[in-house]
């Protein structure tokens, strides 16, 4: 006889709740997202986590470079490190982002630039949150504002 057989409707509720179950725990299982680890931008390596503020090797008196906190965000840490030059923040740089995936790529492939964009034009951390990429842009902003600090600015 089949195992479903018509004359046996509790055995079908019990082999249909059974297999709802085991889908429900498979899903449930699966990881949303790839666990966050520290990338930089220029070298691959984990930078020291500190705040400073100190003249660049060769720069002209009156200008600073001052790196940001560590931010730490849902999807990894954050940190960016700032230029000022005459009293002006005249470069804004993420040192260290989410990376970890494709999907952090495309994220930071366009939000970077765009904060980076506002931060100078603002001149200051009061900038606006980029749509799809908000922890990273949470995380920014702290840092930014950390920079800013530090410098003096």
């Amino acid at each position: 006889m089949h195992a479903l057989n018509k004359n046996r409707p509790l055995r079908r509720i019990v082999l249909a709740s059974a297999a709802t179950v085991s889908g429900m725990v498979l899903m449930l299982s699966l990881k949303p997202h790839a666990s966050p680890r520290l990338v930089t931008a220029s070298s691959g390596k984990s930078p020291a986590v500190s705040s400073s503020s100190s003249p660049t090797a060769g720069s002209t008196p009156g200008t600073r470079t001052a790196t940001g906190d560590t931010v730490q965000t849902r999807w990894g840490p954050v940190q960016v490190r700032i230029t000022v030059k005459g009293g002006k923040l005249t470069e804004v740089t993420a040192v260290s982002y989410p990376n970890e995936n494709p999907r952090d790529q495309e994220i930071n492939s366009y939000a970077l630039p765009q904060l980076r964009r506002e931060a100078l034009a603002a001149q200051s951390a009061e900038i606006d949150t980029v749509s799809g990429a908000t922890y990273t842009s949470d995380g920014y902003r702290q840092s930014l504002q950390s920079a800013l600090d530090s410098a003096g600015f």
